[in-house]
């Protein structure tokens, strides 16, 4: 019988699909000090994570009995997968199933950013009772998206699905990704119409230069430091719902502070495990404890191309 262990958890129909093929499941918990023992000691031939275990080298050269590692989810930063290759290991990875539901947070903070929802929310219930009309006026100030320049930093599956919303609402697509010149997104409107728009992608610089929202969708790095911002327009508001640090973190205060930066929206951090005070507590940081991917269809979705991906390596 093989034997996966689903560290962060499983969704309820992967699970019996891989019971239904003769698979022990386990999704018990294992403290990442105690994985390695717990591994040997069932000679598990799978383990199943997210974003909370981290499967470095270390584990990998210390668990001959693995075979396959499978990442729920996008990114695959906390994986060795380089060196797992190495030891004959498949790595595999759920890019697609997620997409939407990150896409849809992105969208949410757009329209929480353009009329101001968080900070008014955080305001009324201590100040409503008494400075309702000083609020009103204060937050009156909105915009509408519609008509505004959606800049989207990485143009794969998640950037070409927010990419799509954001022509719903009537918004300009500007697109950067240095592999992909051009992309055509097919669309279903109304349940039945298709609809195909090609977008070509530019410059990073002239993304930059002409985005009203920028929305960013990499895998890594340093994409945005204080060089960038200098080049973006007065009053931009910018989405990290990709990867901790892909804004620099004090970039990012410094142009909020100054007012170049009107607004942000933060699904990820560059310390997830203590995100810094500042950032926490500032005004115009509207916050989100990395749920991009986190909806019941995603999730729903993550279960059931793992255990397909699982069968069909394993047997």
């Amino acid at each position: 019988m093989k034997k996966i262990l689903a560290n962060d958890g499983m969704e309820e129909e992967g699970i019996k699909m891989l019971e239904k093929e003769g698979f022990m499941v386990a999704t018990e918990k294992v403290p990442q000090d105690e994985l390695v023992e717990v591994i040997n000691a069932e000679d598990f031939d799978a383990l199943v994570v997210r974003s909370a275990t981290r499967v470095d080298k270390a584990l990998i050269d210390s668990c001959p009995s693995l075979r396959l590692i499978a990442r729920g989810g996008v990114g695959m930063d906390n994986i060795d997968v380089e060196h797992a290759k190495s030891k004959n290991i498949q790595v595999v990875n759920t890019p697609a199933a997620s997409s939407l539901s990150v896409a849809e947070l992105v969208m949410a903070s757009i329209f929480t950013m353009a009329r101001n929802l968080d900070e008014s929310n955080r305001n009324m219930p201590t100040k409503g009772h008494t400075e309702f009309a000083a609020l009103k006026k204060k937050y009156a100030k909105g915009i509408e998206v519609s008509g505004k320049n959606l800049g989207i930093i990485g143009f794969g599956r998640i950037g070409q699905c927010l990419a799509k919303l954001g022509l719903g609402t009537g918004m300009n697509i500007l697109a950067y990704d240095p592999y992909i010149p051009e992309a055509t997104l097919e669309m279903t409107l109304n349940g039945s119409q298709k609809v195909s728009v090609n977008i070509k992608t530019c410059s990073l610089d002239d993304l930059l230069a002409k985005s009203d929202f920028i929305s960013l969708h990499v895998p890594g790095g340093k994409v945005i430091t204080h060089a960038q911002i200098k080049k973006m327009k007065q009053g931009v508001m910018l989405i990290n719902a990709s990867r901790g640090g892909v804004i620099e973190e004090q970039a990012l205060l410094d142009g909020l502070n100054s007012g170049h930066i009107a607004h942000a929206a933060l699904d990820v951090f560059e310390d997830e495990k203590s995100p810094r005070l500042e950032i926490m507590h500032h005004p115009k940081i509207s916050l989100t404890p990395h749920i991009g991917g986190s909806t019941e269809e995603a999730q729903q979705r993550i279960g059931k191309e793992l255990a397909e991906k699982i069968i069909h390596f394993l047997k």
